[in-house]
């Protein structure tokens, strides 16, 4: 396995800070246990009347279900660790777990549902809306592409192997449109827009400000659909967080240029904002330029952090749908931030050059972390050969750097 010998590498085992209570998202109680008796609400439900150490001999911990762990785990420096147990059973739980409820999501462009599991656990549906070897047409705006489900498959995969693992784990699945959404919705609004097609097909559209209209259906063969399933973050109720504009997002407008695009520059203007001013933001910035620029992602205007951490902490990969659209061309614009900044971080950088070499090509890697998902093969076979492509290009650009 090249991904087993890749995470023993040693530039994969550079040690995070010890991680202290003051760093972790939530401190757990070791008398909280977890317990499905609950009222019929939707939270998890806890009894605090636990003794620490259960009669099975388990501690409070252990009676936790696989997503309350992942969210307990989040930390200053980290989504999940590197070598995270939990990983597999969370990825196994969004692939097989019995839906009990989905509703539509409310805002975005695009449909997207949230479904919940019997043991209140929930994930993020984004349903399949073109084949794998269809590209993004050549006139469409970045703006107006389609959301992919195999995108957000892929950039969870991508983001790990390059060890930011800023992404919500996620996995594919093959939703039963009749049984898992229709007949199980609360949801009225989604609830009046299924109808049976002409072919026979059981087919919906929700409601959302792009596509969502009976030319823009989203039809089951006959009534099987492929999606995306993502492990949602803890409520913000209970983890709030902050939402940041990009200092490179672009104009959003069909002529308009934003000022990134106009001014060489720019960066010198961003280095003396709060928070690109001090820390490592800047950096972390760059990190998620690299990762865009990998997958051809045009749509970053946002990210977001974990309020509790203040500005010392990683930045969340969210809403990855709009990368993997075209294999043929590469979108050089979007490593602005790098080429005008001229500033990497020496982790990303030994990593980008050890996954150029043979015995770690980035390709290879990420056929071989998607082989493993439900909806296998997940990439068509041009977008992996352009992961080799655009690494060399992120390279040459650093090399561009060292120049000057």
């Amino acid at each position: 396995s090249k991904l087993a010998a890749l995470f023993d590498h040693p530039l994969y085992n550079i040690p995070i800070p010890e991680v202290t209570e003051k760093d972790k998202l939530f401190i757990i109680n070791p008398m909280e246990k977890f317990s499905l008796h609950g009222s019929g609400s939707d939270e998890w439900v806890s009894s605090s009347k636990a003794e620490t150490l259960l009669p099975t001999g388990k501690t409070a911990y252990d009676t936790y279900p696989t997503w309350l762990k992942f969210h307990v785990g989040i930390n200053r420096y980290e989504l999940y660790p590197r070598r995270d147990p939990l990983l597999p059973m969370l990825l196994q739980d969004l692939a097989t777990q019995r839906i009990v409820s989905s509703v539509q999501k409310s805002g975005g462009t695009q449909l997207k549902l949230i479904m919940t599991f019997p043991n209140y656990g929930q994930a993020l549906f984004k349903p399949m809306k073109q084949t794998r070897d269809q590209e993004t047409p050549i006139d469409f705006f970045y703006f107006s592409d389609f959301e992919r489900h195999n995108a957000e498959i892929a950039a969870f995969h991508l983001d790990r192997i390059l060890d930011f693992r800023r992404i919500p784990p996620v996995s594919g699945r093959l939703v039963n449109i009749t049984k898992e959404i229709r007949d199980i919705t609360t949801d009225k609004k989604l609830a009046k827009t299924f109808f049976i097609s002409p072919a026979g097909n059981v087919c919906f559209y929700g409601e959302c400000s792009y596509y969502c209209s009976t030319e823009h259906a989203l039809c089951g063969k006959p009534d099987q659909l492929e999606g995306s399933m993502a492990a949602l973050l803890p409520d913000k109720t209970l983890a709030k967080r902050r939402s940041w504009r990009s200092p490179w997002r672009r104009s959003y407008h069909k002529s308009k240029k934003a000022e990134w695009e106009l001014n060489p520059n720019y960066c010198a203007q961003v280095r003396e904002t709060p928070p690109y001013d001090r820390g490592h933001r800047l950096l972390d910035l760059i990190d998620m330029t690299i990762l865009d620029f990998l997958m051809g992602n045009m749509d970053r205007h946002h990210y977001e952090t974990f309020e509790k951490f203040g500005n010392d902490t990683f930045l969340l990969h969210l809403d990855n749908g709009r990368g993997f659209g075209t294999h043929s061309r590469d979108e050089p614009s979007i490593l602005a931030p790098l080429q005008q900044c001229c500033s990497i971080k020496k982790s990303t950088y030994l990593r980008l050059q050890l996954l150029a070499t043979q015995p770690y090509r980035l390709s290879d890697l990420l056929r071989e972390a998607l082989a493993a998902d439900p909806l296998a093969p997940v990439l068509a076979e041009p977008h992996l050969q352009a992961l080799d492509r655009r690494l060399g290009k992120v390279l040459a650009a650093v090399g561009h750097c060292l120049a000057r």
